[in-house]
């Protein structure tokens, strides 16, 4: 049994910021990539960042220079700090991991953390 639970969503005013955690417990034996993703309101879900297990990254253009994606493979933890937060990053953010199980390599999802950026 592998779960993912993210932390860190709140109300904060444009131009703040916030760190979101996702944590990753369970029989878990390795953790490929990690990523961000959110979904707004009537919009489709879309890849905010993502970082491997050696910790290359990439990232959204709409994000890029504003969220830094990190983890701690000790800790079996990822983050997302947002800064210069804008009204158009509000959405549910959710976390992704490629999780090798003794038994199977595969996704797994959060629940989702709400994010809203008031202007």
């Amino acid at each position: 049994q592998v779960q993912l639970v993210e932390s860190g969503g709140g109300l904060v005013q444009a131009g703040g910021s916030l760190r979101l955690s996702c944590a990753a417990s369970g029989n878990i034996v390795s953790i490929n990539d990690m990523s961000w993703y959110r979904q707004a309101p009537g919009k489709q879900r879309e890849l905010v960042a993502s970082i491997s297990s050696g910790g290359s990254t990439i990232y959204a253009d709409s994000v890029k220079g504003r969220f830094t994606i990190s983890r701690d493979n000790t800790k079996n933890t990822m983050y997302l700090q947002m800064n210069s937060l804008k009204p158009e990053d509000t959405a549910v953010y959710y976390c992704n991991a490629l999780i090798n199980t003794r038994w199977l390599n595969r996704f797994y999802w959060g629940q989702g953390t709400q994010v809203t950026v008031s202007s």
